[in-house]
């Protein structure tokens, strides 16, 4: 089959801003998304944190917008934003009406150009007690929370940049000192470490101009210093293992191992496993686990793909109450082994690709998520036309590709090991609930 394009500029500016236009008239809307090439690899010992901390300090204002003005500007004009920011990097959208362009482009180049004018002792102490309230609620607070820190730290030695998790330490939050937090601004907020898509419905001459305007006079910043050796074999070791005492209501076993790069092919064909192995009830281990054997509550399988190192691949099954874990645990990492060992059908592996060809050809409908893929692809590539060739990768991928990738990832040597046990006085589980219920 032939799977559908998108249709680009790729431009770069005098002060190295990446500009990439994607016009498409089908509906009168805009995606705007600036990508940084900005994570938490990029934070140091010490001064972590640095990288979510400004996903809320962009936006608490710039030298011509309010404290959330930018927020509340967008919203008024009929629009959505956000941003989000992960180990590699920080993102910044806004989906707007069309006729509303220049209100995007300018708010984000505003805060790019003059964030430090409004950066101050009281929205930094502000947006620092944010955070914290989000590790609060969103990590120590929740049931099973501190699964993705703890495998983290497990699959990346503590030298490894990947080692420490996005939100950072509160510490070293807390000990950041104004001066502290402009250095990391100035440092990786350039326009010559960012990218700018522009997909929707636009006049492409208009938005070049718009863009030119509010983006061409900022100045470059010098190159970011460049990052330790990241380099990691796709081995631990040995086995590593945690037992986690916690308020969870049931038994949950986490799974992680390393796994091939972001960019690399045999990442590709772990997904493609990882569908086979876990992507909706017709999966191997739902339909063994869940369905069968009645042992598990729930189970997932998934891949987060990260450009240096080493990627992870991951997953969990949450034991069903009265279950020894034991079993469960054997049923789980046998069905990883088997997937390394036998032949994957060629109703699986079509399965596989058909699920995977849905949820790609859904996102490229989007114009939001065309935006953030072009400026993925752009910023960790220097490639955005990879959109245009990821799904025709994933629907070349064989079964011999997915037995091969899962015999040099699915290795004892190679897996961590996470089991969250309910702790004295925790919550109760369902069996719990329905003996009270009776």
């Amino acid at each position: 089959m032939t799977t559908p394009r998108v249709t680009f500029t790729y431009e770069r500016l005098a002060n190295g801003l990446r500009c990439i236009y994607a016009p498409d008239a089908l509906a009168p809307v805009v995606a705007v998304n600036v990508w940084y090439g900005v994570g938490s690899k990029h934070e140091v010992p010490g001064r972590t944190g640095f990288a979510h901390l400004f996903e809320h300090v962009m936006f608490q204002g710039s030298a011509h917008v309010g404290k959330a003005e930018h927020i509340s500007l967008v919203q008024a004009a009929g629009g959505t934003m956000n941003g989000t920011t992960w180990l590699d990097r920080t993102n910044y959208f806004e989906t707007l009406p069309s006729h509303r362009l220049d209100l995007a482009l300018w708010l984000e180049a505003d805060r790019m150009a003059t964030l430090l004018d409004a950066l101050n002792q009281e929205n930094l102490d502000n947006q620092r007690d944010v955070v914290k309230n989000e590790k609060r609620s969103s990590y120590d607070n929740q049931p099973y929370g501190l699964w993705s820190h703890k495998l983290q730290a497990h699959l990346f030695p503590p030298e490894h940049p990947y080692h420490h998790p996005t939100i950072g330490s509160m510490e070293d939050l807390d000990a950041a000192s104004i001066e502290d937090v402009a250095a990391f601004f100035r440092t990786y907020y350039a326009p010559n470490n960012a990218v700018l898509s522009v997909v929707g419905d636009f006049d492409p001459a208009e938005a070049r101009a718009a863009v030119e305007r509010y983006f061409g006079p900022i100045a470059s910043a010098p190159p970011a210093p460049p990052l330790p050796d990241m380099g990691l074999p796709l081995s631990l070791g040995g086995e590593v293992r945690e037992v986690v005492e916690d308020r969870v209501p049931l038994t949950r076993i986490y799974v992680g191992f390393r796994a091939p790069v972001f960019g690399d092919p045999r990442l590709r064909a772990l997904e493609i496993g990882g569908q086979i192995l876990a992507g909706g009830k017709g999966s191997r281990l739902h339909r063994r686990l869940v369905r069968e054997e009645r042992i598990a509550q729930d189970v997932t399988f998934f891949v987060m793909g990260f450009v240096g190192g080493a990627s992870i691949a991951a997953g969990w099954a949450t034991v069903r109450p009265g279950v020894d874990t034991a079993r469960v645990e054997a049923a789980y990492l046998e069905e990883l082994d088997r997937i390394a060992r036998e032949p994957v059908t060629a109703d699986e592996l079509g399965r596989a690709h058909a699920l995977v060809e849905t949820e790609s050809l859904a996102a490229l409908q989007r114009v939001e998520d065309r935006a953030d893929q072009l400026s993925m692809y752009a910023t960790l590539f220097d490639d955005p036309d990879r959109i245009n060739r990821e799904l025709d990768g994933y629907l070349a991928v064989t079964a011999d590709d997915v037995r091969a990738v899962a015999a040099d990832v699915f290795r004892q040597e190679n897996r961590a090991v996470v089991t969250y046990v309910p702790a004295e006085g925790g919550p109760p589980g369902p069996a719990d609930e329905a003996e009270d219920a009776a």
